[in-house]
């Protein structure tokens, strides 16, 4: 654990580390996201059997997948553009300034904090930090402790390959995790629930820190009448709910499903199912879940939807005994109400509920009633209704005839909106989250600035005159 006092100390090296060097070159930032590859490349097998050991069961080729594969991606895009994001960008100046030149000077911000989650504890810690690196700034990470494995070795391999004043990752729970928060950072990057992102935006907002808040909610997955494979449509819904478990900000929250498809849709979910994972139980590619206070509270949420009368069908294949690794059997939900708990916090697991729909209307009605969500899915091929659903909702993002790929696609800007969060991320978009925009407008010798100084009169008139011609 690292201690709180200890916290300051290594902030202020980084933060004189920044003053003292405040645009570092190309070659630099490139260095150090080669240091971050090679630290993910050379370690990649260790990290893997570190995030199995923190679950209770995640294979390997699900932590490549989901997080390895995603962060080679993020470097690769990183350094083929790293010369042209951090180039001067030169605007035109208006009529009025010129002969003067403006530029705008991309500048890393200084210290950038990353407080990380447990459900990708890879890539939502080290692509951030990676951006942020080729921004030329330098990095504190604070990991979660619910994956103290990973977050261990996490620790022991940044020390190894940087020097404390470039990139450090701290160590801790509750207490570390508010001492982090409250450290006057340039930039607070927080991946988590909304009600931990509301006390880490209070906690900033003391030292006026800008902060990125990546947080979850309730994301809708609409199957529209026009959707003629349902098949299909179930295999994509099924792999983005039940991938690493359900344990996934984006994955669908709830099904919105037209009425009367209720049985179709079950009997193709149930197949797609039985097609990812032929069983639950012992499969590697199946996620458990991260604890056994995050699966009794699936567990509570299920018994608090039947008491209320629904109906929860069981997804997954015969089992084949019992296991103890938390891997929990995936369900529909059906005949649910909105008070029920289901249908009111963030699931993270692999409980589908289904609401039944006659119009579309009912359904964005529903959705714009409630928190605006993290992501969208609509699987159909009418694409007015298509456009209706896109214009008449408002999400971080929208994947349109599967799940998840919107996130996938490096030079798409993910981010929330209201309380599903705050700023985005990836790519271009996340190197300038990370990076000050400095205005420049330089002066020319041959300026004639002077014509509008006063004292004022008819000479100003006929020269202002003339400027609002141009306008």
């Amino acid at each position: 654990m690292t201690l709180p006092s200890r916290l300051r100390d290594v902030f202020d090296d980084q933060f004189r580390a920044s003053r003292g060097e405040i645009s570092s070159s190309i070659d630099e930032r490139r260095r150090r996201l080669d240091l971050l590859e090679r630290l993910l490349t050379e370690n990649a097998k260790a990290l893997a059997a570190a995030v199995d050991a923190d679950f209770g069961g995640r294979g390997a080729a699900l932590t490549e997948i989901a997080d390895m594969f995603v962060l080679r991606a993020t470097f690769a895009e990183l350094k083929r553009n790293l010369i042209r994001w951090s180039k001067p960008t030169r605007v035109r100046t208006p009529i009025y300034l010129q002969p003067a030149s403006a530029r705008i000077e991309r500048q890393p911000l200084g210290v950038v904090g990353i407080i990380g989650p447990w459900n990708y504890p890879l890539q939502l810690t080290l692509g951030p930090a990676a951006t942020a690196l080729a921004a030329g700034n330098r990095v504190m990470i604070k990991p979660s402790e619910l994956t103290p494995c990973t977050s261990a070795l996490l620790a022991q391999l940044v020390e190894k390959y940087f020097p404390e004043s470039e990139m450090t990752v701290v160590q801790g729970a509750a207490e570390v995790a508010a001492a982090f928060a409250a450290l006057p950072f340039d930039h607070l990057f927080f991946t988590g629930s909304t009600a931990v992102g509301r006390k880490v935006a209070e906690s900033a907002a003391r030292n006026l820190t800008p902060v990125t808040l990546e947080l979850g909610g309730k994301s809708p997955c609409i199957v529209d009448v026009s959707c003629k494979d349902l098949a299909d449509t179930a295999l994509k819904i099924a792999h983005g709910k039940l991938l690493n478990g359900g344990q996934t900000c984006i994955a669908p929250d709830y099904l919105v499903l037209p009425r009367s498809k209720e049985a179709a849709f079950s009997d193709a979910y149930r197949s797609a199912v039985a097609q990812l994972f032929p069983q639950i139980e012992g499969n590697p590619d199946y996620a458990a879940i991260v604890n056994d206070h995050h699966h009794a509270r699936l567990k509570g949420l299920l018994d608090d939807a039947v008491a209320l009368g629904a109906k929860v069908l069981d997804m997954g294949p015969s089992a084949t005994g019992a296991d103890a690794s938390r891997r929990m059997r995936p369900v529909l939900v059906f005949d649910v109400l909105p008070d029920m708990r289901l249908m009111d916090e963030e699931i993270f697991g692999p409980v589908l509920p289904v609401v039944l729909y006659d119009h579309i209307d009912e359904v964005l009605t529903r959705i714009n009633a409630g928190p605006r969500p993290l992501a969208l899915y609509w699987f159909g091929q009418d694409t007015a209704t298509q456009d209706k659903v896109l214009s008449g909702t408002v999400s971080g993002g929208v994947t349109v005839n599967d799940t998840l790929l919107h996130v996938a696609h490096e030079r798409l800007p993910f981010g929330g909106v209201g309380e599903s969060g705050q700023g985005a991320y990836h790519g271009e978009a996340g190197f300038l989250r990370f990076t000050h925009q400095k205005s420049v407008l330089q002066q020319s010798r041959w300026a004639q600035g002077g014509l509008l100084y006063p004292p004022y009169g008819a000479r100003f008139e006929r020269i202002m005159a003339w400027i609002r011609k141009l306008l």
